[in-house]
């Protein structure tokens, strides 16, 4: 039978949440478009990323709650606090959860999940940044000393990673009704991320300029276009939209000049416009605003699923310590 609303496949569930910076906040945004309810728990001078970057911080804990806890103090409510949920999510460096009474024996039956920069092995002492994290992955091995766009270690590697490791782990628990520990190591996700590439590839750099038909091209208005014609048939109907059906058998070369003049002489609309429904694998790079609003229409049957939207949350982002007295009620503090 169809149920008559979206049913949130978190609902009920309580995440706690004591990371810093990116990747908790990421990780613990996804887990509330499922339709968990998560409790940022922040030390006293809140997270580093409200004062670094206030526009992401309020977009990535927009709908969560905040409570307030010293830990200095020895103050009983982070431990209570996490007692009470079903996922914890941290990001300690190791024996620091555990030293202030939130490691994983204050909560046997949640879903206990560690972020890491390297996981609990030789490195696992040493400060680090998404940066490092993907030069010790192999992962810009390619394109040093250009930098990466995208955190791809913090979001890819350790938010999502955690978030499909603790669903798991949840289907797990609803069978068994035990708790989990899992650790993520967001340089040994990165490497993940591109080791199936360590047997070797058919064209050298392939992703990063070694084929004339996987590129980004300049246009007539400073704007830039991207080919991703790698099948013969896409790259054949390519070079037919610009003209220059002479380059059809050298799509596997490294370089064509003659290609990035001829993609020079029209704006990026006007390519569009010679694009449009046609099975060429080109398209724009947008600019951050731009691509929100091309993506403002949320993925079908996202609702039906349960999954709030990415870009509006039903409530902004808790200001810090928000929540601190009603949990205190709540845990009899």
């Amino acid at each position: 039978m169809r149920q008559s609303g979206p049913v949130q496949p978190l609902g009920g569930l309580l995440v706690v949440d004591l990371t810093r910076q990116l990747p908790g906040a990421y990780a613990g945004r996804e887990l509330l478009r499922l339709g968990a309810r998560v409790v940022r728990l922040e030390s006293p001078d809140g997270d580093p990323m409200r004062r670094a970057v206030p526009a992401a911080d309020e977009a990535l804990n927009a709908g969560k709650e905040s409570v307030v806890w010293d830990a200095k103090a020895e103050d009983p409510l982070g431990p209570a606090l996490v007692a009470r949920a079903d996922v914890v999510l941290e990001g300690f460096r190791p024996g620091v959860a555990e030293r202030l009474g939130v490691g994983p024996a204050a909560a046997p039956a949640a879903v206990y999940c560690s972020i890491t920069g390297f996981g609990h092995g030789s490195r696992a002492e040493q400060a680090g940044h998404d940066l490092n994290y993907m030069g010790y992955a192999g992962a810009l091995a390619d394109t040093a000393p250009s930098l990466p766009p995208v955190q791809a270690a913090d979001l890819a590697a350790g938010a999502l990673q955690a978030v499909v490791g603790i669903l798991a782990a949840l289907l797990v628990r609803e069978r068994t009704g035990e708790g989990a520990r899992i650790v993520v190591s967001m340089t040994h996700g990165a490497h993940r991320l591109v080791s199936h590439r360590l047997g070797g590839e058919p064209v050298p750099r392939l992703l990063t300029g070694g084929a004339a038909c996987y590129g980004i091209y300049e246009t007539a208005d400073g704007r830039w276009l991207t080919v991703a014609a790698l099948e013969q048939k896409f790259w054949r109907r390519f070079c037919t939209l610009v003209g220059r059906e002479d380059l059809v058998d050298r799509a596997f070369e490294a370089d064509l000049p003659e290609l990035r003049e001829t993609i020079r002489t029209r704006t990026l609309s006007d390519w569009l416009d010679v694009f449009a429904g046609e099975d060429a694998a080109a398209g724009p790079v947008l600019t951050l605003e731009e691509a929100a609003a091309e993506l403002s229409t949320p993925v079908p049957n996202d609702h039906d699923r349960g999954l709030s939207p990415v870009w509006t949350e039903a409530a902004p982002a808790p200001a810090l310590g928000e929540h601190t007295a009603a949990w205190r009620a709540e845990l009899g503090l």
